[in-house]
């Protein structure tokens, strides 16, 4: 989940998704057409802009439907778990429509909490980008339309690569090399800021090298990071920090957060960062000396698999209102309110005509549209993720590399274990 709230928060830092209950609501079999439609939002640092956006969907939603009234509360992120927990237990208490994070849809869904949807009636589901649209799915199901997405590419400073006479990276060996370059020139630089909790900037690096973290047969899924492929991705991210890049000390306990912060305070050349760290980079002392280019993959010219983080909008499987909350769904989740959230909170569009609109008109996006367009990837679908994300599974493997505590060998081999012991539970 990009959660913008969870990222940057997404990044989905890292999302901690929501531990599944053991059973939910049942569809009420009723579907009145007025009534008050309640709707959860996920809470926002500065929420004047998202609700100000709002409240121009529900008008035009009101407008359109005598005798109804939409009802929006806005909920804190790092309640949700609880907060959904108790409404698949008590539909009286659940909304009709809600926002959530695309890695906590398998155990929503597991946990009978939302609706199938059928877009097949919606003109404008037609341009959802393909592999948005996927991190809405389970088992080929569609249970929300993606409201937006955050990916992350790779941010430099243009004025340091400009005085060691440098250009920014091609492929992901050249990452490495560049980063080592600039600290050697620049001592009290970090190459590039990684960090040993950074789970979405280590993923590329092992999609890139061909591996994955599980693959899924016949409904059951199984550890992969131990694979040959995804071991030359660990390897090649966990060189990044380094004394003679950014060394452990500094780097193995940041997540995505700190290891943005480095970059935005000066201390160092590159980081990984997402489209919705710009606003925050530009109220740094890394404002107008920076420049951003996709991820580079394994050959020069490729683009390095992003993690697909973002918020969904879905409707709860108990509401008495299905037909009113799906086209609330569908209205707010738009393209025209979704040009609106872009405007408003920089929230990238979902659908992929809005996406070339909004960076035609703004090319800092460019290489976050290309990255999309790259394809790309996303956790495993499945409820036993938040039980490895929770236990922090693939940070701590990281970590265990780059502080010597264990060699990538034996760390995938570790990882790959407890993995594989929660795909069983």
């Amino acid at each position: 989940m990009r959660l913008k709230t969870l990222v940057a928060v997404l990044g989905v830092g890292a999302v901690v998704a929501c531990a599944p209950v053991q059973s939910g609501p049942t569809n009420s079999g009723t579907d009145e057409k007025t009534g008050q439609l309640r709707v959860w939002l996920f809470d926002e640092v500065n929420r004047g802009p998202k609700e100000a956006v709002v409240k121009e969907a529900i008008s035009e939603f009101q407008g359109k439907h005598n005798g109804v009234t939409v009802d929006v509360q806005y909920i804190q992120v790092s309640s949700r778990a609880e907060r959904f927990k108790a409404a698949f237990s008590d539909p009286k208490s659940a909304p009709d429509v809600a926002e959530f994070g695309n890695t906590d849809l398998a155990g929503y869904v597991s946990a009978g909490g939302f609706s199938e949807l059928d877009l097949a009636g919606w003109s404008e589901s037609k341009d959802l980008v393909p592999t948005i649209l996927d991190t809405a799915k389970v088992d080929g199901k569609t249970y929300g339309v993606p409201w937006f997405v955050g990916v992350r590419a790779l941010y430099y400073r243009t004025d340091v690569f400009t005085e060691l006479g440098l250009k920014p990276p091609t492929t992901l060996d050249e990452i490495a090399t560049t980063a080592r370059q600039i600290r050697q020139r620049k001592p009290d630089m970090l190459g590039i800021s990684a960090g040993g909790k950074y789970l979405f900037a280590a993923l590329p690096f092992i999609w890139a090298q061909g591996g994955d973290i599980a693959k899924q047969d016949g409904g059951k899924f199984t550890a992969t990071i131990d694979s040959a492929e995804a071991k030359a991705g660990v390897a090649k991210y966990t060189e990044l920090i380094k004394d003679d890049i950014c060394p452990p000390a500094t780097c193995a306990g940041n997540g995505g957060d700190a290891s943005v912060e480095q970059f935005r305070a000066g201390k160092a050349a590159m980081t990984i960062g997402g489209d919705f760290n710009r606003k925050s980079v530009d109220a740094s002392s890394a404002a107008g000396k920076y420049g951003v280019v996709p991820l580079p993959g394994k050959t020069a010219g490729s683009i390095a698999p992003a993690f697909a983080g973002g918020n969904l909008l879905g409707v709860l499987k108990g509401t008495q209102r299905k037909t009113l909350s799906n086209e609330f769904v569908q209205l707010l989740a738009s393209k025209k309110y979704q040009q609106k959230m872009y405007t408003a909170m920089g929230n990238l569009p979902t659908f992929s005509d809005v996406q070339k609109q909004v960076s035609d008109s703004d090319k800092f996006l460019e290489p976050f549209t290309k990255t999309l367009q790259a394809g790309t990837k996303f956790v495993p679908v499945t409820p036993a993720w938040a039980k490895i994300e929770a236990q922090a599974v693939v940070p701590t493997m990281i970590q265990e590399v780059v502080t010597g505590a264990k060699n990538v060998d034996t760390a995938t081999a570790d990882a790959a274990k407890t993995m594989n012991a929660a795909f069983a539970s």
